[in-house]
């Protein structure tokens, strides 16, 4: 039999995908409502502290404890960096360099950098090469989808790409570190409050620092509204889905959510906001689902791997 990981995720898992992407592709939305008031490290707290808050409130209501002892804050701790803190601060400085578009293709590379790490230490999520095709079809998805155009600007500014770059990085590391929380016993609820938490403690004295949010206006209702959609939706409730497809899909397919984000953003544009689909759109979004596919191993019925286990499983029947 093969490892759990590595194998085809189950309907149930690739919905739970699809919604992640949607509320992360929201963000978006929300971001660019809040921005026009508000600094973005007072944002990203605002965004992690309300969460904390909204989660928090729920644990309890739920009939589950948060954790006290020191290795699960310490591990929160560390998935905060990993997961919020690093990759926050790494992107929001880059954007400011680079165009987003180029932005969004440097962050697509996050499940490249999974597949590698999660190759090195991981002993059930191995690279195959379906896998690597997979991700790289994809990338070149998002590529096509985004607008080559952008890449014009490879080159230019090249230590905001790669602060993103190592955003993508710490994303792929969140990944994998994340599989601990299962082991630990410990629900995607109480996981996902923990890691807000402890981000809301890092993050905190960053926005003091460099905002000083006591000398900014009082934001409209609107700008409000747009922090609770991104704290309650794209945070609180997108953080319970990441990880409980981490426990139950791995690491690499979690970070596949990366890909979907921009054809969700795309689409909530063309629907919400009567934006224009160009054909270049479309060609993305086919070349990103056949990577999806390719990735989940339904375009090779015809798996090497499994052929080389299959003498052993035989000979154990035989026994």
């Amino acid at each position: 039999m093969l490892p759990a990981m590595n194998r085809t995720m189950s309907a149930p898992e690739w919905a739970m995908l699809l919604s992640l992407s949607v509320l992360w592709g929201g963000s978006f939305f929300f971001t660019h409502v809040a921005l026009s008031a508000l600094p973005p490290f007072t944002l990203v707290v605002l965004r992690v502290g309300l969460a904390a808050l909204i989660l928090n409130t729920i644990v309890p209501l739920s009939g589950l404890r948060m954790p006290r002892g020191s290795r699960a804050w310490t591990a929160f701790l560390a998935m905060g960096v990993l997961n919020n803190a690093v990759p926050f601060c790494l992107i929001v400085w880059g954007q400011t360099h680079i165009a987003s578009g180029l932005a969004a293709i440097l962050n697509a590379t996050t499940p490249l950098f999974t597949v590698g790490a999660a190759h090195v230490f991981t002993f059930d999520e191995k690279m195959t090469g379906h896998r690597l095709a997979g991700v790289l079809i994809g990338l070149g998805g998002v590529v096509v989808m985004v607008g080559p155009t952008v890449l014009a600007g490879l080159g230019t500014n090249v230590l905001a790409q790669v602060a993103v770059l190592g955003a993508a990085l710490s994303y792929a590391c969140a990944g994998i570190y994340g599989r601990r929380f299962k082991g630990m016993g410990l629900p995607p609820l109480t996981t996902a409050a923990g890691q807000v938490t402890a981000s809301t403690f890092l993050l905190l004295p960053v926005a003091l620092v460099v905002d000083r949010p006591w000398t900014l206006p009082v934001p409209p209702a609107s700008v409000w509204g747009a922090i609770s959609g991104i704290a309650a939706l794209s945070t609180a409730l997108a953080y319970v889905l990441y990880f409980r497809i981490v426990a139950t899909a791995g690491a690499t397919n979690l970070l596949l959510v990366t890909f979907l984000i921009p054809v969700s953003t795309i689409l909530l544009g063309a629907l919400v906001l009567n934006e224009r689909l160009d054909p270049q759109h479309f060609i993305g979004m086919a070349l990103i689902g056949c990577g999806l596919v390719a990735i989940d191993g339904r375009l090779w019925p015809f798996n090497p791997l499994k052929r080389r286990l299959e003498p052993h499983v035989h000979q154990g029947r035989d026994i």
